[in-house]
Formats: C-alpha cells, sequence, structure tokens
C-alpha cells in the first residue's frame, strides 16, 4: 500500500471532522446504498461547509475586528 501524505490547514481539518460525522450518520440512519457512497459523502462536505460559513457568519472570534 502506498503511504498518502495529506496536509489540511486548520479550517479544513475542522470540515472534515464535521464532513465525516454527518456521513457517518447517514451511513447509520441507513441512507447510504451500494453505489451511493460518493453522493453522500458529497452532501456531507456540502453540508458542513454551510455549517462552517453560517457559523463563521454569526459568530465573532477574538481575532476579528468588530
Amino acid at each position: 500500500m502506498t503511504k498518502v501524505n495529506i496536509s489540511l490547514q486548520p479550517s479544513e481539518a475542522v470540515v472534515t471532522r464535521c464532513a465525516s460525522a454527518i456521513y457517518a450518520a447517514y451511513i447509520s440512519a441507513g441512507k447510504v446504498g451500494t453505489g451511493q457512497e460518493r453522493e453522500f459523502m458529497m452532501k456531507a462536505i456540502e453540508e458542513a461547509i454551510w455549517i462552517a460559513r453560517t457559523t463563521d457568519e454569526a459568530v465573532q472570534s477574538d481575532g476579528e475586528m468588530g
């Protein structure tokens, strides 16, 4: 097996974790049928990005100017 080096920025890692949780929930709920894995993974990524963007708009972090 070939080793792969992946280097994610912190925000990318957060979205990855969120998308993984959403995708796992789809699988646990029995929503992902054979051959639908990519479709549901992409849906989970899109939803994780939406959550991240919505959170960014709603929350002012310490480093942001008001």
